[in-house]
C-alpha cells in the first residue's frame, strides 16, 4: 500500500460568501430612497473632498497617465483636471484624490473603512464606459446607474466589515475597498453572475495590503493613496475576467492556501445581516473636520473649550479624554508625530488643535503649524481613557455612536464642564443639521477650484436629484473638466 499523501484535485464548489456576494450584486433592486439620497450627498461630499485635495502639491504629484502626454481615446476624465485616462488609472487618480485629507466618509465596525474610497472605480470606469457606448452609437450609462452602483459598493465594503476585524491580523481596509470594487466593476462591465464569481476571486487571492503604514513607526501618506491603488487593481481584474480570464471556486477556504488559513488565522466571516441598502443609510459623513472618525466628536468638544482655554495653557495641570476603546487602539499616540499623516491620526494632536485654535483644518497638519510648542506641551497633558459604555455603544447597531469627553482640570484646583459628544455631526442621527454643513462643504470646494457660473452649475444639478439622475456620465464628468 502506498503511503504517499497526495492533494485532491477534486474543484470544490464556490464559497458562499463569494455567491451572495455575486447574487446581490446582480439581482438585488435598490428601492430605498433614503440610501439613493445618501448616495447623492456621498457624490457631493466625495467632489469636494476631491477638489480641496488638489490644493496640495504631494496629492497633485500622483495624478496624470503613467506616461506623461499620454491621452486615451474615449478616456475617463479626473474630475478638477484636464487629464482623459485610461480606466484603470482614472480610478486611481479618483480613488487617491477621494480619501487624501482623510475628510470623506466613514465606516465604523469590527473594520474601519471609508466605502466612498469605491467612486474611483465607479467614476472612473463609468466615465469610460459611457463615452466609449456612445462611439460605437450605443447609450451611455445614467448618474443614477452610479448612484445605484454606490449603494452596492458601500454595502459589500459594509457588511464584510460588520463583524470581521481585518486590522486584528494586521491587514488594512482598503482589502475591503478592492472586493466591492471589484464587484461593482464586474456589473458594470454587464458581466454575468459566474464572471463576477471569478473578478470577485481575483480580488480575495491579490496581494493585500499590509496596515503597517497606518501605525507607527511606518505612518506615512500612503494610507492617502491606498484606497486609489485598490479602486484601480479592482478594474484592472474585472476588465481581465471580461475578456476571458478564469477564475477560482475557493479563494477564501481553500485548505492551507485559500484567504482564510494564510490570513485570517483559520476563521471564517462572520455576519450581522445580509445584503441590502444598511450601509448607506448609515453612513458617517465627516463634514466639519478633517480627521480621523474616532477624534470627530473629541474635536467638537475641543472646540467648545477653546474660549475657556486660550492664553490659559500654562495653566492646565491635566486634560481627561474619555473615549471608545477603537479611537485608543488607533490614533492614541504619544511622542513624536514625524509627518502631516501622522498628525492626522493622532487623537492628542486633533484635540490640541482644537483647544488651541478653535478650527481644525488641513492645513493644521502642515509642519509649518506643528512647530508650535503649545500643541506638545497640550499633548502632554492629556489623560486619555476608555469609557466602557463608549465602547459598548459604538458596536450597538441601533446605536452606532462615535462618543467622546474632555474636561480640563487646572493647577488651582478648578476644572471645566465636562464637555461630551456622542453623535457627531456626520452621523445619521443627525443628518438634518449636517447635510446643510455637507452642501457648503461642497459649494466650498467648488468655488476654490472653478468659475463662479461653472460651479454654481455643478452644485445646482447635484442639488436637483431628477435632473442629476438623468444625466449621461460622460456629460456630468465634463461639467467638472477645468
Amino acid at each position: 500500500m502506498s503511503t504517499n499523501q497526495v492533494e485532491s484535485n477534486i474543484r470544490p464548489d464556490t464559497d458562499p460568501e463569494l455567491v451572495a456576494m455575486a447574487d446581490y450584486m446582480c439581482d438585488y433592486k435598490v428601492t430605498s430612497e433614503e440610501a439613493l439620497d445618501t448616495a447623492r450627498n456621498n457624490l457631493m461630499d466625495s467632489l469636494a473632498c476631491m477638489l480641496m485635495a488638489m490644493k496640495f502639491p504631494e496629492a497633485n504629484k500622483h495624478l496624470g497617465p503613467i506616461v506623461p502626454g499620454t491621452v486615451v481615446p474615449n478616456g475617463a476624465r479626473v474630475p478638477g483636471t484636464q487629464f482623459q485616462l485610461d480606466p484603470v488609472k482614472a480610478a486611481w487618480d479618483i480613488g487617491a484624490l477621494v480619501r487624501w485629507l482623510d475628510f470623506n466618509d466613514t465606516w465604523l465596525a469590527a473594520e474601519w473603512g471609508h466605502p466612498s474610497d469605491n467612486w474611483g472605480a465607479v467614476l472612473g470606469l463609468g466615465d469610460y464606459l459611457s463615452r466609449k457606448a456612445i462611439s460605437e452609437g450605443k447609450k451611455p450609462l445614467t448618474m443614477e446607474q452610479l448612484l445605484h452602483t454606490m449603494v452596492k459598493a458601500h454595502e459589500i465594503q459594509g457588511v464584510l466589515a460588520l463583524e470581521n476585524s481585518y486590522n486584528q491580523v494586521g491587514l488594512d481596509h482598503v482589502l475591503l475597498v478592492k472586493v466591492a470594487s471589484a464587484a461593482a466593476a464586474a456589473v458594470m462591465l454587464d458581466l454575468d453572475k459566474d464572471q463576477v464569481l471569478d473578478v470577485l476571486s481575483h480580488a480575495w487571492v491579490d496581494g493585500q495590503s499590509l496596515r503597517t503604514y497606518r501605525h507607527t513607526p511606518n505612518t506615512g501618506s500612503r494610507k492617502s493613496w491606498a484606497a486609489g491603488d485598490a479602486s484601480s487593481r479592482a478594474v484592472r481584474l474585472a476588465m481581465m475576467v471580461a475578456k476571458g480570464e478564469m477564475g477560482m471556486p475557493s479563494p477564501l477556504s481553500a485548505p492551507t492556501w485559500g484567504f482564510y488559513d494564510v490570513l485570517f488565522k483559520g476563521n471564517k466571516f462572520k455576519f450581522q445581516r445580509d445584503y441590502g441598502s444598511y450601509v448607506m443609510e448609515q453612513v458617517l459623513f465627516k463634514i466639519s473636520y478633517p480627521a480621523e472618525f474616532h477624534a470627530q466628536t473629541a474635536v467638537e468638544c475641543a472646540l467648545a473649550l477653546h474660549d475657556e482655554v486660550k492664553g490659559r495653557v500654562d495653566e492646565i495641570e491635566r486634560i481627561e479624554l474619555s473615549t471608545q476603546d477603537s479611537a485608543i487602539r488607533i490614533i492614541s499616540k504619544q511622542g513624536p508625530l514625524h509627518n502631516p499623516a501622522d498628525r492626522d491620526h493622532c487623537l492628542q494632536y486633533m484635540v490640541a488643535i482644537g483647544l488651541l485654535y478653535g478650527e481644525l483644518t488641513a492645513s493644521h497638519y502642515e509642519d509649518e503649524v506643528a512647530t508650535n510648542p503649545e500643541i506638545d506641551a497640550i499633548r502632554e497633558l492629556m489623560v486619555v481613557q476608555e469609557d466602557k459604555r463608549y465602547s459598548e455603544e459604538y458596536h450597538d447597531p441601533d446605536k452606532r455612536s462615535i462618543a467622546n469627553a474632555i474636561q480640563i482640570f487646572y493647577k488651582d484646583g478648578g476644572n471645566s464642564e465636562k464637555i461630551e459628544v456622542e453623535y457627531p455631526i456626520g452621523h445619521r442621527r443627525r443628518r438634518a443639521e449636517g447635510i446643510p454643513v455637507l452642501e457648503k462643504k461642497f459649494l466650498d470646494a467648488l468655488h476654490n477650484h472653478f468659475p463662479r457660473r461653472q460651479a454654481r452649475k455643478v452644485y445646482d444639478l447635484c442639488l436637483d436629484a431628477e435632473k442629476l439622475n438623468a444625466m449621461p456620465v460622460n456629460e456630468f464628468m465634463d461639467l467638472l473638466v477645468i
